[in-house]
This record gives structure tokens, C-alpha cells and sequence, in this order.
């Protein structure tokens, strides 16, 4: 029954979240945006109480977070299901590789303190799974909605509207593979030998799991010594010679009852774990936890697109400019803060309607959200961002306070703009201009007198529509460069 009721909530779980991931329209996110918000490091770098919640749950009934809510633990599950198809009966015990799973936690400890983000977006659970949704499956969902909207379009009808698929990272992309390949082969091979080595949140839970009220236990008058419960253990953490089980590695799948043809095993309460023995205290593992206390983008597979100009001229496609400094979507304040807070998770930049967000390849701000404008602008009335982030990394804001939150600055590039280059005149920066930060002013060129734009800083709020309604190619005659810090009017 155990095992029954983990597979049916596990289903769940990896249905909503992945649907979230996909940015299958707004509303999914209204009645399911708690499956994001439940995950243990999004929850915990935004103050949540949920991180209580699961610390208690976990001291009640054991790492049950790892089989039913993380969804990349969900994943590895179906590729040890799968290597159990080919292969059955194929685990064995083996002892906890104490050197390893401490060793990295201490080092993501670290990483997180300091917002050393490659270390901390890379290992987190949670994010990984975000990263290859958005990068390897959504892709997927984009054609299947295309093929879709041409349908209808040939119908007459209009259930469906066309996206854009395009790479929004190839560096992310390429982690993404790695990932999934890495994980599905020690899936396939080792069942949970990433979540009880190198996962920081099995490690961390792992600490009050072996102390849990409700745990599976041994009957050793049943017991008839088969060895089933250790050889289908895919946490490896069952040694029925000796009739003991790792608790700190035990993800309460229940397998090892589902197999066990004599009643021998059984989940519930046991007090052994709260009776006071004399054991020698083990002094470096004492001193380690005290300081460990002190603690898309789219695939190749996307279509290629030729954009034209009334069927005529084939536009060249816009390239970002170097930015002194990222901009980070409103609401993340900094990208300081952005760096400290954000998982990478990739909620952000599948929700962006406008094709704004896309992973960074900056190594201080590794695959977490910036702002780029090659094919859309962040528009004032969208904040769809701040309320998906369940890490607290983009803070929640209205629409008013969006309109007087600048991110960065508008740059004019002379030697890009078409009024100079191409003898035309323009102003199409300055007419879309939603603050009205940029006028039209005389300027003496070898030409003759033309009007060029002028920036004006302080209404400025770093949008970016004039760098996308720019018309030179393939860089914008203006740019804009982040703020440091986000600041109001």
C-alpha cells in the first residue's frame, strides 16, 4: 500500500510541476504555483515556513520529500524502474560513502554563503529538473503546439497561437543533457546513489531522517533471510544480514514491503531511535555539522525561422550588445541579490511571455535569469516573473511599482544608428518610449542637421522597447546597461 500511494502522489507531483515548468499559460500557475513553492531550497532562501514543514515531516514519517515532492528524485525513480525492467533483483547493499556526500555538502554550504552560484544552481535538485524541462521538453511542447495553431489556422479556428522556439542558451542546453544523461545512467545502474552522495537537500535531510518516528523495520522472526528487500533497495541502504537499514538514505519508496513475501518488513513506529545509548562521540563529524550549521531556452531541435519584410528583404536577426553589467528582471532588486537567491530553476524564463528572460553564461550568475531584448521588451504591465520566483530571488510587485522600478539605462551608439549610417530619418526609439525618456534632438552630422535621440536617465526604467523596436542590424543603435542597484524614480 505504501509503495501504491507514493507512485499515485509521485504522478502528481511530476504532472504539476512539470506543467509549471512548461509555462503552459498563466493559470496553471494560479491554482498550482504551490508545487514550486514546496521545494526545499526555493523555499528556504525565501524565508518560507514550508521549511519547517518538511523538517517536521521528515522527523515524522522520513525523507519522503525525496520520493513524492522533488521531482528529480520523481525522474530517477522512472529510470531505476526502467534498469529493473532489463535487469531484476540487481542491488546490494553498500555502505555510505561518508567522504563524498559530507565532502560535497560542505563545499554547496560554502557556495551558498558566499553566492558562489555555478556550484549552487548546478547541484540543487529541484533546479536541475527546471533546466531540463525548460531546455529538452518544452521545445518539444512548442512544436506540438505549432503543428497545433497550423491546424486551426487551416480551419479557421483559433484555439491554439503560434510561439516562437529559438536557443535562449546553448550553454544551458548542453547542462541539461549532461544531466539528464548523467543521472539517468546512475538512475539506471545505482537507483539513488545521487541523492544519498551528491544531492545537498538528501544530505541535509538525511540528518533527521535516521531519527524519524515512522520508518520501515525489521520483524526478525519473519524474517527468512531471502535477501529481497536488500537486492530491490534501489537507496542501497538495506544490509538484511544484519537486519538493519540506513535511515538517512532510506527514501521510503516502499519497494523492499511491496517484495517482501513474508511479512517481515513493516512501516511504522519505532522508539529505538530516541533511546539514550552510550556511543563514542565522533568528534570530526560533530565539528563539521557545527560549521555546516554556519550555513529557453529552447534545444537544437527548434525550428529555424526567416523573418521578412513584406516578402521581399530578409531581415538579419539582432545580436545582444556586451553589457558592463546584466540587467535582472524588476523585483530582484540587485543582481547581487538575484545571485544570492536564485536556484536557476528556469520558472522565470518559461513564464516570460515576451521572451525577455534567458539563462546567463556569466560564471558569477550561471544560468540565472538577465534581461535581453533580441525579440521582445520587458513590458510595464507584465510581472509574471515576480509571481512565479518561489525563491524569493524576484520579489513579488504590482503593476504600479513596476512603472517606477528602473533596472538599467538607455545607451545611444552612434556609429550604429541609421540616421547616420544610412542618411534616413528615424525616432522609432523615441516613439515607443513608454516613460517618454527619450526625445528627438538636432544634431550636425557632415550630412547636414538630422535629429538624434537623447537619453534623459532619470525617467529612464531600463525596458529595453528601444533596443527592440531598433532597427539597425544586427546591433541596436541603443542599448541598454544594467543598474547595480534597481532604484525608484
Amino acid at each position: 500500500m505504501l509503495r501504491k500511494i507514493r507512485i499515485c502522489l509521485q504522478v502528481v507531483m511530476m504532472t504539476i510541476v512539470t506543467l509549471l515548468l512548461l509555462g503552459i499559460g498563466f493559470r496553471v500557475h494560479l491554482w498550482a504555483g504551490w508545487a514550486a513553492k514546496i521545494q526545499f531550497l526555493p523555499a528556504f532562501l525565501a524565508f518560507s515556513s514550508v521549511v519547517v514543514v518538511i523538517f517536521m515531516t521528515t522527523l515524522f514519517l522520513g525523507r519522503i520529500y525525496c520520493s513524492v515532492v522533488c521531482p528529480l528524485g520523481i525522474m530517477q525513480d522512472f529510470f531505476s524502474w526502467l534498469g529493473g525492467k532489463v535487469k531484476k533483483n540487481r542491488f546490494s547493499y553498500a555502505k555510505e560513502n561518508k567522504v563524498l556526500r559530507y565532502g560535497f555538502f560542505g563545499v554547496f554550504i560554502l557556495a551558498l554563503i558566499i553566492g558562489f552560484a555555478p556550484l549552487t544552481t548546478l547541484f540543487e535538485p529541484y533546479s536541475a529538473y527546471g533546466r531540463i524541462v525548460n531546455s529538452l521538453f518544452k521545445p518539444l511542447y512548442d512544436l506540438l503546439n505549432n503543428w497545433l495553431a497550423g491546424l486551426d489556422a487551416a480551419n479557421d479556428r483559433y484555439n491554439f497561437t503560434e510561439v516562437q522556439i529559438w536557443t535562449r542558451s546553448v550553454t544551458t542546453f548542453i547542462v541539461a543533457i549532461l544531466t539528464l544523461v548523467i543521472l539517468g545512467f546512475l538512475a539506471w545502474r545505482k537507483g539513488r546513489l545521487y541523492c544519498n552522495t551528491i544531492c545537498p537537500v538528501g544530505t541535509f535531510l538525511s540528518f533527521f531522517s535516521r531519527f524519524s518516528l515512522l520508518r520501515v523495520r525489521f520483524d526478525k522472526d519473519k524474517c527468512k533471510n531471502c535477501g529481497m528487500c536488500e537486492k530491490n533497495c534501489k537507496a542501497q541502504a538495506i544490509d538484511f544480514k544484519e537486519g538493519k537499514i540506513d535511515y538517512s538514505r532510506c527514501v521510503v519508496c516502499g519497494d523492499c514491503l511491496d517484495k517482501c513475501k513474508f511479512d517481515a518488513l513493516k512501516y511504522g513506529r519505532d522508539l529505538s531511535a530516541f533511546k539514550t545509548e552510550s556511543k563514542p562521540v565522533d568528534a570530526e563529524r560533530r565539528a563539521f555539522l557545527v560549521g555546516a550549521a554556519v550555513a529557453g531556452t529552447s534545444a537544437a531541435l527548434a525550428q529555424t525561422e526567416m523573418k521578412v519584410d513584406g516578402g521581399l528583404a530578409v531581415i538579419e536577426d539582432k545580436k545582444a550588445p556586451k553589457r558592463n553589467t546584466i540587467i535582472t528582471p524588476p523585483g530582484s532588486v540587485s543582481a547581487r541579490h538575484m545571485q544570492k537567491h536564485c536556484t536557476a530553476c528556469q520558472l522565470c524564463v518559461s513564464s516570460c511571455p515576451n521572451n525577455v528572460l534567458r539563462p546567463s553564461t556569466d560564471l558569477m550568475h550561471f544560468m540565472q535569469p538577465m534581461m535581453s531584448f533580441e525579440r521582445g521588451y520587458c513590458r510595464p504591465e507584465c510581472t509574471r516573473c515576480s509571481e512565479v520566483c518561489p525563491a524569493g530571488a524576484i520579489k513579488p510587485i504590482s503593476r504600479e511599482e513596476k512603472t517606477d522600478i528602473h533596472v538599467g539605462h538607455a545607451v545611444w551608439i552612434k556609429e550604429n544608428c541609421v540616421v547616420l549610417t544610412d542618411g534616413v530619418s528615424c525616432g522609432n526609439c523615441a516613439r515607443h518610449c513608454p516613460t517618454g525618456a527619450i526625445q528627438m534632438v538636432d544634431y550636425e552630422s557632415p550630412n547636414g542637421k538630422v535629429q538624434v535621440p537623447a537619453v534623459d536617465e532619470n525617467k529612464c526604467i531600463g525596458c529595453g522597447a528601444c533596443e527592440h523596436l531598433c532597427p539597425a542590424r544586427p546591433f541596436s543603435a541603443i542599448y541598454v546597461e544594467g543598474n547595480e542597484m534597481h532604484h525608484n524614480g
